[in-house]
């Protein structure tokens, strides 16, 4: 037996014992949502906990508002953790169970999670967002652009260093805090964070810091302020709980600060003065609802973007309206307009 699948057996041995023993702890964290007698039962792993997450937020709301629109639908939200060894063990206690016609997951180590587990268990269903896969006809899966999100956020922080905006300063260096190092960060993020920022300023540089989780707000603090010190305006930050931590900074020392993913302007009115949309929830909806009618192409990776609608700038927010000069927002808006014509193609690798 080889070492792959001598560890998934003892993984499936693991699974089948927790079963037994605890009847499947995981499902405690989740509810069901409809009667026993649903016609088609989903569960959500969040691999973390949702409150809090804009990611996770946007997931199950999506997922919750497909079963919605059909009704004998039923959902289960399970939360896996921040433990990022055990989320193999959930999934495949939960594909184990045999209760669930369709697993949705969302995370860029998911994919490769789903395909190990669905080798044991082939007729177990999987949809994950924000990552990819290609050719396991148990998986679909949904990976957005992040190399554009992460590319107009840089622009967008390259024109505000330019601009007379109050704290705005020259020599165009920008921060970037990322939580983890993980492979999207280092070879799409922080890159096309940088090719952003460089397209309207050459000599422009990136000030990348980790925090090293995804939690501690005094520790991101300390690093937003060195970042400021030595000379950057705008920072972009995503560090989960640690980006409160950067608005403090922000704050207290005159910068700005990027949001990534969900709109961020209401977190710190004036602090915050940019930010790049997933329309996760939007994948989560229409996919999940082809998976209840039959019609969701198994086997198959996507990639979706700003051409898509599924990734962009909220450029419609008062408070952006308010605090960009309009000379700003006409040039962000140009350059949107040329990632969603094709103008511009930046392509999102598949594989890392």
């Amino acid at each position: 037996m080889t070492y792959s699948r001598l560890n998934r057996h003892f993984t499936i041995c693991i699974a089948v014992a927790l079963l037994a023993t605890t009847a499947l702890p995981l499902a405690a964290l989740g509810s069901r949502e409809t009667p026993d007698d649903a016609q088609f039962r989903i569960a959500v792993f969040v691999p973390g906990v949702v409150e809090g997450s804009p990611t996770y937020e946007m997931l199950v709301a999506g997922v919750r508002r497909a079963a919605e629109e059909r009704p004998g639908t039923e959902v289960r939200v399970i939360e896996g953790g921040f433990n990022q060894a055990q989320w193999p063990q959930s999934m495949t206690a939960l594909a184990a169970s045999g209760e669930h016609d369709l697993i949705v997951t969302s995370n860029p180590s998911m994919p490769e999670i789903a395909d190990e587990v669905s080798q044991s268990f082939p007729n177990q269903r999987f949809l994950v967002l924000d990552g990819y896969l290609s050719g396991n006809p148990s998986v679909a899966t949904v990976l957005f652009n992040q190399r554009e999100q992460a590319f107009l956020s840089g622009y967008f922080a390259g024109l505000v260093s330019s601009s007379s905006m109050p704290n705005a300063r020259p020599g165009a260096r920008a921060g970037l805090l990322a939580g983890q190092e993980y492979p999207i960060m280092n070879r799409v993020i922080r890159p096309a964070f940088q090719l952003g920022l460089q397209s309207v300023e050459p000599s422009g540089q990136v000030d990348f810091r980790v925090l090293g989780n995804w939690f501690d707000a005094a520790a991101a603090t300390e690093l937003a302020n060195s970042m400021i010190d030595t000379g950057a305006d705008v920072i972009l930050t995503i560090a989960g709980g640690g980006n409160q931590g950067v608005i403090a900074a922000a704050r207290t020392k005159g910068a700005y600060v990027l949001w990534y993913d969900s709109s961020g302007y209401d977190e710190a009115a004036g602090i915050v003065i940019g930010s790049t949309l997933v329309r996760l929830d939007r994948a989560a909806h229409q996919r999940v609802l082809q998976a209840i009618d039959g019609t969701l192409e198994f086997g198959r990776g996507e990639v979706l973007g700003v051409a898509d609608g599924f990734v962009d700038f909220d450029t419609e927010h008062r408070l952006f309206q308010r605090d960009v000069p309009e000379a700003v927002r006409n040039r962000l808006a140009a350059m949107i307009q040329r990632l969603r014509t094709s103008d511009l193609v930046l392509e999102m690798p598949t594989q890392f």
